[in-house]
């Protein structure tokens, strides 16, 4: 698509709607810049980036690695800063607070999740929220007041659960331990892989399990069973969940044999159906020139163009940008010359249409429209990354999929 082109009808001339604008902004993403590979090599799992910060300059991203730690990066430059470990455990997942740019958290493998302060050189985390003895959490959010946190657990012998913690706290004395508010236990019965607080509703979160199901609460609710708003099943283990939709009143979800459903909660009380889109196999219905569809990675829900985007790739480092409607996912376009693996992670700041992305060749790589790569050492970065894979020891989830 040509930038500044113009649509045209008989007698008339406009100018682009803002999802072609936007579309065609997606398309044209480049290298802007990418980090320098470090020492100890890592999967790069999941990404996040400080919100609050001041200025563009001193925002943070924050990357959780397969090598059970948390690095932090300058969000301009991708200049390495820092990195936390909670060595025996293995942390997953990470996320900034919403409110304070300076708190970073991850759930750890330990039953805990653990917030730092990266204002601080010291690598002892300032506050630790303890689950129950048996509890291993792989999943976490925090909603968008940073008042809750919610982690999802593994299943041990029949058990697992949700558990919720006040996020509020000192973190002048670090070291603080905060013990749980409480526990839902009945709406999943297998491990609780994603969770996903509603955008702008602070009492709304969405969990998603290895048992298909995809549960919405409203957690002001006095039981679980009150608070239970729906259950959608996807039919297969649950990879990824988000929010979209005007309101944020949708709901989407990947599975870890790359099917992809859509549902709409605005038509819980209609008689609508709440389905918008199934996909049982992305791969098989994606259609790319020369090229294939060989995962998803995740999604992110464009306000001002009302769309749902996904991000897809290849094992050799390719990323498809989709776009997602009511009749299915289309090709927006595919980046390349970036990433020589499999993407495992990435942020979208959809107010520049920038993105970050992480793979298990360890390299974090920052796109932006129409960006020039200026750095010297590319050829160098790629070459060391091409070999990363034989050397990372891979992570993996032993996630699989579960018919119901």
């Amino acid at each position: 698509m040509e930038t500044g082109r113009f649509l045209t009808r008989p007698g008339t001339a406009f100018e682009m709607s803002a999802l072609e604008k936007i579309e065609e902004q997606l398309a044209r993403l480049r290298i802007a810049k990418r980090s320098v590979l470090r020492e100890e090599p890592a999967y790069l799992l999941d990404i996040d980036v400080s919100r609050s910060a001041p200025s563009e300059s001193s925002r943070c991203v924050a990357v959780s690695c397969s090598n059970q730690s948390i690095r932090l990066y300058n969000r301009e430059t991708l200049n390495f800063l820092r990195e936390y470990s909670s060595r025996p455990g293995m942390l997953n997942g990470v996320r900034f607070a919403h409110t304070c740019d300076s708190l970073v958290f991850s759930a750890c493998s330990d039953g805990t999740i653990k917030c730092w302060d990266i204002r601080l050189a010291a690598q002892k985390a300032v506050q630790i929220f303890s689950g129950y003895p048996s509890n291993v959490f792989i999943s976490f959010d925090i909603n968008c007041n940073d008042l809750i946190i919610c982690a999802g657990t593994e299943k041990v012998e029949k058990d697992t659960f949700l558990v919720f913690w006040d996020a509020r706290g000192n973190t002048d004395c670090a070291g603080t331990t905060r013990e749980p508010l409480g526990v839902y236990s009945e709406s999943h019965n297998d491990d609780v892989t994603k969770i996903c607080f509603h955008p702008v509703k602070p009492s709304w979160v969405v969990s998603g399990s290895t048992d298909g199901l995809v549960n919405v609460f409203d957690i002001d609710k006095d039981n679980e069973d009150d608070a239970l708003i729906s259950t959608c099943n996807s039919d297969s283990s649950i990879s990824f969940i988000g929010w979209s939709g005007k309101g944020y009143e949708q709901i989407y979800c990947m599975t870890h044999d790359e099917g992809f459903c859509w549902w709409d909660l605005a038509q819980l009380d209609t008689e609508e159906p709440i389905t918008l889109l199934r996909i049982q196999d992305a791969r098989d219905t994606v259609c790319i020139e020369n090229d294939s569809l060989n995962y998803l990675v995740g999604g992110a829900y464009h306000e001002k163009a009302d769309r749902l985007f996904l991000i897809g790739g290849t094992s050799t480092g390719k990323i498809h940008l989709l776009s997602c409607g009511a009749d299915g996912l289309s090709l927006v376009g595919t980046l390349g010359g970036g990433h020589s693996a499999t993407i495992r992670s990435f942020c979208w700041n959809l107010a520049d249409e920038s993105l970050l992305t992480g793979g298990e060749d360890a390299q974090l790589l920052l796109w932006r429209p129409g960006a020039v790569e200026k750095s010297l050492a590319k050829k160098e970065t790629l070459k060391i990354a091409s070999s990363v894979q034989k050397r990372v020891r891979v992570h993996n989830s032993s996630l699989k999929s579960k018919k119901k």
